[in-house]
């Protein structure tokens, strides 16, 4: 049996979930996503991943700045409850929309509102609960699959699916995973819910913590952090937005580094260069040295520390980071 589903959401992640229901054959009268916006050099407009896929399968989209009827934009909000209303959808699939759904959204289906969300709930509720999973060290995530209320990531869970978070796992690699998982939870979930309510659970109210939205200040690596905790955050901010520090007043990214427990650490100051070789340059820390393999100069390609050791030389006693 199928639903009619308006389904609200803007990037990658959401667009796999859009692609698995469309494929799914549930009936779509209506999709949701944010506004165009300025990307690239040329800072052009740019759809969101949810609409190019939208466009393209010949589905409707609205793009409302807000869905306040009493807000900056009511007139938008205004516009989307009547596209809502005629849309008449059993339910409202939302994931990384981006915009807070008023009680109106939340009562409108008679299924109500379901939201995709990439952690083990209530572990990292909020904006970015994939880098901070990675960031924190976790074992494990998942997706969980809620039914929407008034709070923020707070409502019913109605399936959970979990995976291991590996020791090279990015938040690119562990998004890609994540999005096919939670579209196919999805898809099953409303296999179900067309026969008949599906069961929910409240979530737990210990164990709640908050992925609040990554700030490009946090991108700037510390070196008087241990090794271990650098090593995640870039793992975490790739590849969005991520990691980096300084080195004669020219930004460089890292992309690829580990802790490097074969070699002792000095008494240099953190930042400092123990030794470049090309199978990786070695950092001292505050605790532990990182071994960072792949690397980035301003304006250049993401390189490995061989390719990028033969266009710069970076000598053993250099202090990134000042």
């Amino acid at each position: 049996m199928t639903l009619r589903i308006v389904f609200a959401g803007t990037p990658e992640f959401a667009r796999v979930a859009l692609q698995e229901l469309h494929a799914a054959g549930h009936d779509i009268p209506l999709v949701l996503t944010q506004p165009d916006r300025p990307a690239g050099r040329g800072m052009k407009l740019q759809a969101s991943a949810v609409k190019q896929f939208a466009v393209d399968h010949d589905l409707p989209v609205a793009q409302p700045r807000s869905l306040r009827l009493d807000g900056k934009y009511a007139e938008d909000a205004a516009h989307a409850r009547t596209a809502i209303r005629a849309a008449q959808p059993d339910v409202i699939v939302v994931a990384a929309y981006g915009l807070i759904l008023p009680q109106w959204v939340l009562d409108l289906p008679r299924l109500g509102c379901l939201n995709i969300h990439a952690s083990l709930l209530p572990r990292w509720r909020g904006a970015a609960p994939i880098h901070r999973a990675i960031e924190a060290g976790d074992s494990e995530t998942g997706v969980t699959l809620m039914q929407m209320d008034a709070g923020l990531d707070t409502g019913d869970m109605l399936r959970v699916a979990r995976v291991p978070i590996t020791a090279a796992d990015t938040t690119g690699s562990l998004h890609d995973r994540l999005a096919l998982l939670g579209a196919r939870l999805t898809v099953n979930a409303l296999q179900s819910a067309a026969a008949g309510p599906v069961p929910r659970t409240p979530q737990p109210s210990e164990g709640v913590t908050y992925a609040y939205k990554i700030d490009k200040a946090e991108a700037q690596l510390d070196w008087t952090q241990p090794a271990e905790v650098l090593a995640r955050r870039v793992r975490a901010f790739n590849p969005n937005p991520g990691a980096s520090t300084q080195w004669q007043g020219e930004a460089l990214k890292i992309w690829q580094a580990q802790p490097d427990t074969g070699i002792h650490p000095g008494h240099q100051a953190p930042g400092s260069v123990l030794v470049a070789r090309p199978d990786g340059i070695r950092i001292q820390c505050g605790e532990g040295v990182l071994c960072v393999t792949e690397l980035q100069r301003a304006g250049g390609k993401r390189l490995q520390a061989a390719d990028f050791l033969r266009g710069c030389e970076l000598p053993a006693g250099a202090v990134l980071g000042v």
